[in-house]
């Protein structure tokens, strides 16, 4: 990829510039985008707001190159407030969770992102778009609550002490606007993000406090 300009490195992914339009995700690890790109393609054709995909091949996608910034970057540098986050956030998760499973065919499983957080959500010109599709999967739509809400959970109880405060806020917003996952549900994605490869040691050790923050913004 020496002739691309690399645009982001996440924990599994890079994304290159192939031009002004379109970007190369590339998962660093191998393996095959085809359930990622069905689920896009899935969600895209009920509206919702998802990345053109212009080709997928084993670890690659060709996307559609968003302009603007991530949620998160909005929030921190204060062009949208934590309350107006939140309430986007909670209905991206409502949107999405209106649709009916796609393979499932239990009445009350749907679309889960599973990985729905400021960071993965880009402000663009046309508006939200839900970006890193990796993680979907079918099941309770409360699973997805509790997921984002522990993941915030996480950044919350971290070692920046600047972002870990805004993320307080942030979780205690969301969780205003969000109906509360049951207990289980946060059990199962505690479960999840134990067995995260790509989170360190570090990482797992503070998940028992995030998870306690959890609960505690729930109460």
């Amino acid at each position: 990829m020496d002739d691309h300009v690399l645009l982001a490195s996440g924990r599994e992914a890079d994304v290159f510039a192939l031009d002004g339009a379109r970007v190369l995700r590339r998962y660093r690890d191998g393996g095959d985008t085809a359930p990622e790109v069905a689920v896009m393609a899935y969600v895209a054709a009920a509206g919702y707001p998802v990345p053109v995909v212009y080709a997928a091949d084993g670890p690659d996608l060709v996307l559609e190159r968003l302009d603007g910034q991530t949620l998160l970057e909005a929030l921190l540098v204060g062009w949208i407030g934590i309350d107006s986050a939140a309430e986007l956030l909670v209905d991206l998760h409502d949107r999405l969770h209106s649709l009916p499973a796609r393979l499932g065919a239990e009445p009350a499983e749907r679309v889960l992102h599973l990985d729905l957080h400021p960071l993965n959500i880009m402000l663009t010109s046309r508006g939200p778009v839900v970006i890193d599709w990796h993680n979907a999967a079918e099941g309770p739509a409360d699973f997805d609550l509790a997921m984002t809400a522990l993941i915030m959970a996480e950044v919350a109880v971290g070692p920046d002490a600047d972002l870990a405060e805004r993320s307080r806020a942030g979780l205690a917003a969301f969780q205003r606007y969000a109906e509360p996952p049951r207990v289980s549900q946060l059990r199962r994605a505690l479960d999840v993000r134990r067995g995260n490869p790509t989170l360190s040691a570090v990482e797992k050790a503070a998940l028992d406090r995030a998870v306690t923050l959890v609960h505690t913004r729930a109460g």
